[in-house]
């Protein structure tokens, strides 16, 4: 509970932190949150989480719950927002992405990429054949050759991605 505590005033202080950041007010804050890796098109990237829709999930990863992100998940009519972020649930290997900004930073040229993910759940059929999978093709094809089982789930997580660890461009489409 502390750390949840912990996470909720550092996120309080950045958003205090940004709307004190005016254009004349002679620098910017510096925040510090937790880096994760993923996978995306067979590049790692950096990204962070700070919000989810799933209670569980949110408390576990001590992020700000936010129940009406799941309200982003396309419906009849509706365009979606969200891309989908594929999740282990053995935790075997880290997450893998379904895009990324090109190149990360204010020059995003990809007007498709968004934040917000959709999660899918992978679990392998045999876990004696697991291997790591990079890309969401790779992922693809092992569900194709019954490798893998996919879960498309309700939950919406914000993750966006910060960079990619080598420092080039990610994405290109």
């Amino acid at each position: 509970m502390r750390y949840f505590r912990s996470c909720l005033s550092l996120l309080a202080s950045l958003l205090v932190c940004a709307c004190s950041s005016l254009p004349g007010s002679g620098g910017h804050p510096v925040v510090s949150l937790p880096l994760n890796f993923a996978w995306v098109d067979g590049r790692k990237v950096e990204y962070i989480t700070t919000d989810i829709s799933d209670p569980v999930m949110a408390q576990a990863l001590g992020v700000n719950l936010v129940p009406r992100l799941a309200q982003a998940i396309p419906g009849p009519g509706r365009v979606s927002v969200v891309e989908r972020v594929y999740k282990f649930v053995d935790d075997s290997q880290i997450t893998v992405f379904q895009s990324a900004p090109s190149p990360t930073g204010p020059a995003n040229a990809d007007a498709s990429y968004s934040p917000l993910w959709r999660m899918v759940l992978v679990r392998w059929n045999k876990p004696s054949l697991a291997r790591e999978l990079k890309s969401e093709e790779q992922i693809l094809s092992a569900e194709e050759s019954e490798e893998l089982t996919l879960e498309i789930t309700n939950i919406v997580v914000n993750c966006p991605i910060t960079r990619s660890v080598d420092g080039k461009a990610i994405g290109g489409r």
